[in-house]
Parts: structure tokens; sequence; C-alpha cells
């Protein structure tokens, strides 16, 4: 099974490594044809996404790689058009949700719960889980989690649901397509501390490998 990384291979280790974890092979590249020759799609963390893409100048919005987010974006239009199952980590969330035509908080305020990257790592925080949801089966109603971010969802895509929460700002920490095999975390189960959190990132990689071999079933 091979899953591509849409991004730098430098800013890629982790996810590689996470890939890894679950007997997949991990495929890091900026070619189209490279990725649609792989079973699912990776879309990882990393800068913020040029606020152009969802019909804003920017507001705060730093560390912006235009020529990736266009990659990213003709990335998941290529997984969507070939029904390539989608984890989208972090930025990859963001991108899931403006490509499906959903916005962007371009800078959320100093008192969000989630929102700054410390020196000594991520940020752990509390988060409600959507009952009768994927992850609600995986990891229960309530979770700590890991974040390292300043932006978040604000109007949801198409055919997205919200299914994960931080009860202290509300921001959106994970997200599933009411069809489609495609879902995204705002928090980073490629580097969690299981020691700091309730959770570790194996369910959710196996829970994806599985939406994989189901859509490669139906191929058949």
């Amino acid at each position: 099974m091979k899953i591509a990384i849409v991004g730098r291979a430098a800013d890629t280790g982790n996810y590689a490594k996470y890939v890894e974890s679950a007997a997949a092979e991990p495929v890091v590249t900026l070619s189209m044809g490279e990725a649609a020759g792989c079973h699912g799609l990776l879309l990882p963390g990393g800068g913020d996404i040029t606020p152009a893409f969802f019909g804003e100048k920017n507001n705060g919005s730093r560390s912006i790689d235009t020529e990736l987010d266009i990659l990213q974006f003709q990335a998941l239009e290529m997984a969507l058009r070939k029904s390539i199952p989608v984890l989208g980590i972090c930025k990859g969330m963001q991108i899931i949700n403006v490509g499906l035509g959903g916005t962007l908080i371009q800078n959320l305020p100093p008192a969000s719960c989630a929102i700054h990257r410390y020196e000594d790592g991520d940020k752990y925080h509390s988060s409600v889980i959507r009952k009768n949801s994927w992850l609600h089966e995986l990891y229960g109603e309530k979770a700590i989690i890991n974040s390292a971010h300043h932006q978040a969802v604000k109007l949801l895509g198409d055919g997205l649901q919200a299914i994960q929460w931080c009860p202290e700002d509300q921001c959106v920490e994970a997200l599933t397509h009411e069809a489609l095999p495609l879902i995204g975390v705002q928090w980073h189960p490629e580097r969690i501390q299981t020691a700091r959190a309730t959770l570790s990132g194996g369910p959710l990689l196996s829970y994806f490998v599985s939406l994989i071999s189901a859509s490669a079933v139906q191929c058949r």
C-alpha cells in the first residue's frame, strides 16, 4: 500500500515515519503523477494557506508557500476525482476545508487554547468528540490532544462535518465528509506524546488505512 505525502521532503520526515508505522509505503512527492499512482493521500501540516484561496486578504497569515498550496489543492482535487481516501493533518485539514469551499480564521486571539508552538513543543489541551462519529469509536467522548497552530476552520466546506472541538475556544479539531473517504484532524497524530495525551496516533492511522483498503476493494 502506497500513501502519497504531498509536501517537501525536508518538512515531512515525521509523516513518512507515521505512514511506515502502519506497514505502508510513504511516497513524499510534489508530482501529481506520483501521487495519482498511490492508494491514499496524506496532506501534512505546514505553514499558513494563502488567504486569496478563500477569498480574503492577508490578516495575520504567515509562513505562506503559495506554490505548495497549489500543489496540495491539485492533489486533493485529483484524489476526489479518483476516489482516493484523504487524511489531512493540521494545515492538511485546512486544505481540505478550503478546497471544498470553506474558510479559515487567519489569526486566533491570544486567549485561544491551542494556538502557540512553545519552545518545548506542542501545546496539549482538552477536546470533545461527537458521539456516533468514527472518531468517537476510536477514542471516546473526550481526549487530550496536541496543537501548534494559530489558524482554525471558520466556515465548513461543502459536505464537511465537524466531529471534534476544543471546548475552551470552539476550534474545530477534526472533520469528516458526509459521503467521501475524506477526514482531517487539526492536531498532530504523527508526533503526539502519549505520556502527555490520552490517546495515540495509531488508531487514527489504522482507520485511514481501513478506508484505503475498502476503497481498493470497491474499485476492483
